[in-house]
């Protein structure tokens, strides 16, 4: 039981940290466009926009 419980946990982590890099970098994306907007458009009503991370290959 603690071998298969090992094997899932090596299979899951490296998508877990997948996750959990992707959604640091969108974060980063979105501090990164608000500060542009201030810097570029001080006076300017801002919006906080949505994005979606997507994969796409060759048979999506």
């Amino acid at each position: 039981m603690l071998i298969v419980l090992a094997i899932l946990v090596l299979l899951v982590a490296p998508a877990v940290i997948g996750i959990v890099r992707d959604r640091r970098i969108d974060r980063q994306i979105r501090e990164a466009e608000l500060d542009r907007e201030v810097a570029v458009e001080p006076r300017a009503r801002r919006q906080r926009r949505s994005y979606v991370t997507t994969t796409v290959t060759h048979h999506s």
